[in-house]
């Protein structure tokens, strides 16, 4: 299983950037998507999910600023980031959630988003 994330980089406060996850190894449909952060000396957080079926999760610091999304035929899960603030900084981890009998959870390497202010 390998989850490839790429996308971030360094940007100025109030800009965007899009993240993208591309997964092999697993059945990615039926799987649940996610995006997790860690900043420096914090735990890691769920930033968003989306499900198999296409529903959405944010934490309340995203709402309104990030979007998620899946392309199912691509194997691919993008994260969508508006207006970035400071506090966004973080490597920013994608996550994948597979049901087969038992939860099997997986994680990408992360990729390191800096936000000016």
């Amino acid at each position: 299983v390998q989850l490839q994330a790429s996308g971030g980089g360094l940007v100025q406060a109030g800009g965007s950037l899009r993240l993208t996850c591309t997964a092999s190894g697993i059945a990615f449909s039926g799987a649940t998507m996610g995006w997790y952060r860690q900043a420096p000396g914090k735990q890691r957080e769920l930033v968003a999910t989306v499900t198999s079926r296409g529903m959405t999760n944010y934490a309340d610091s995203v709402k309104a600023r990030f979007i998620i999304s899946r392309d199912n035929a691509k194997n691919t899960v993008y994260l969508q980031m508006n207006k970035l603030k400071p506090e966004d900084a973080a490597v920013y981890f994608c996550h994948a959630r597979v049901y087969i009998l038992r939860v099997y959870d997986y994680w990408g390497q992360g990729t390191l988003v800096t936000v000016s202010s």
